[in-house]
């Protein structure tokens, strides 16, 4: 059996829509239940239900065979697994946000509020620009607007929030969608099921 990490929430509900369409239905997951792990014996699949942030850390470990993940979480954490495919959904743009007007100076250490630590580091660094970085999980656009950073790099979809807080895109660095991720010894060792998903997921993806 194939044992598929699948994301929680809305981009979970767009996955296993995906997934239905390719032919791994699982309709015990349309009931209301508490359940976290369910199985389809017909088609061969068990889905196990995680925050998506933790998607790739459960194939990673090997507890999933294959799991869907955004390309933000596989970017900021580095899993050790194969990104197979881009499933084309769930897009958005990592980005650098700041105050209306803001002006960058040089001379002196940016301050950035993120929970993308890695990421913005790695921005930042191929700038070789000098920045504080500072921790947020939440609410990160409140740093720019009580004076507690210049500037915030997240994840920006329509851009409202921004708006409505008085602050703006001032850089687009990063396209992000889902991914189709695999765990490294599973795709030695089941490999033609995984392959046959992949081909489903290609064809499903595409209509």
């Amino acid at each position: 059996m194939l044992t598929v990490a699948l994301p929680k929430g809305r981009l979970g509900e767009s996955v296993y829509k995906i997934l239905e369409n390719a032919g791994y239905a699982c309709p015990e997951m349309n009931e209301s239940s508490r359940k976290l792990v369910f199985e389809n014996k017909e088609t061969g699949v068990r889905y196990l239900q995680v925050k998506p942030s933790d998607v790739a850390v459960y194939v990673e470990r090997g507890a999933a065979d294959v799991g869907i993940a955004g390309k933000d979480i596989l970017e900021e954490n580095s899993p050790r697994v194969y990104e197979l495919l881009d499933l084309g959904f769930g897009k958005c743009r990592m980005a650098v946000a700041a105050k209306n007007g803001f002006v960058d100076n040089p001379a002196r250490t940016l301050r950035v509020a993120t929970k993308f630590v890695n990421i913005a580091s790695r921005h930042y660094a191929n700038k070789g620009r000098n920045i504080d970085i500072i921790p947020l999980h939440g609410s990160i656009e409140l740093a720019p607007i009580t004076n507690m950073s210049d500037v915030i790099v997240d994840i920006v979809e329509s851009g409202s929030t921004l708006k409505e807080n008085d602050l703006c895109v001032i850089e687009e660095f990063m396209q992000i969608s889902a991914r189709f991720i695999v765990n490294e010894a599973s795709f030695k060792f089941k490999e033609a099921e995984i392959n046959r998903m992949l081909e489903k997921l290609k064809e499903a993806t595409q209509k």
